[in-house]
């Protein structure tokens, strides 16, 4: 099994959309980026951790690409605004990739360069691209929230249109 680490806002999104794919065997909801030891919730709620709100996407690489995870990624949340998604504001809620090796680092590389290079969005990518250091899973809680809180508003109002997005398009889901 292979992994990839990306933050795209609140994590509870990314993990509802990347549950999906068929090849995604576990999306783990946790924290990297930043220079607080062990944080929680309650510490990356501050906006002082550095860390941001990322998801552990664990993949079989015969049945789902690298490649394919970044597009995912990059067509399910803005990666041109600066530490923001939505209603979602600060620096725990930056786009970012947080490569485990170097070939994850030079395919996200080339993927951005070609994206900026393209139409795809009017502004820049400010998608970061850092290596791993120390991936901390999030507490219990936010594991698998989507699928255990579908009747929060937050789930209502902001998951659910942005999963109904994403199965219009042409995924391999399960």
């Amino acid at each position: 099994m292979s992994y990839a680490i990306f933050g795209a806002g609140c994590f509870w999104c990314v993990e509802a959309i990347f549950s999906q794919l068929n090849g995604v065997s576990d999306v783990i909801s946790g924290y990297t980026g930043g220079h607080t030891k062990n944080p929680t919730y309650k510490d990356i709620c501050t906006g002082k951790t550095g860390h941001a709100e990322v998801c552990k996407i664990v993949f079989n690489s015969n049945k789902i690409s690298f490649e394919t995870l970044l597009q995912v990624f990059f067509e399910n949340h803005d990666p041109t605004t600066l530490n923001r998604q939505g209603a979602d504001i600060g620096t725990q809620y930056r786009s970012a990739i947080f490569y485990v090796n170097e070939e994850q680092k030079i395919v996200s590389e080339k993927y951005k360069k070609v994206l900026n290079e393209s139409d795809e969005f009017q502004n820049s990518i400010v998608t970061e691209i850092t290596k791993l250091d120390t991936f901390y899973s999030a507490e219990n809680y936010h594991q698998d929230y989507y699928k255990n809180n579908s009747f929060q508003p937050y789930c209502r109002l902001v998951i659910k249109p942005k999963l109904d997005k994403f199965f219009t398009k042409n995924y391999n889901v399960k």
